[in-house]
């Protein structure tokens, strides 16, 4: 025989467990629409005439904080003036 609540309990986290696969599933979907989207205004970028390596850049640094930006940028000033690059 099997428990009326252990069974009612199983059922619950099955529903719950594939509740969250579906979550997931459809994040995944979403991410993979917005990947295509960022890949076509690159794509547009370029056809304008932009380099898309830069604008990548860009959006990485405007990502991070203003401060530690602002540390990495000295340092690589002074390696650079250090091995006469600047």
């Amino acid at each position: 025989m099997s428990d009326p609540i252990t069974d009612a309990q199983t059922n619950v986290a099955a529903e719950e467990l594939r509740q969250f696969i579906e979550r997931c599933e459809h994040l995944e979907a979403e991410k993979k629409d917005i990947a295509e989207q960022l890949k076509e205004v690159m794509a547009e970028a370029k056809g304008r005439g932009y380099d898309t390596k830069v604008i990548r850049k860009i959006i990485a640094m405007r990502k991070r904080d203003k401060d530690d930006l602002a540390e990495e940028e000295a340092i690589m000033e002074l390696y650079m003036a250090a091995l006469g690059m600047s």
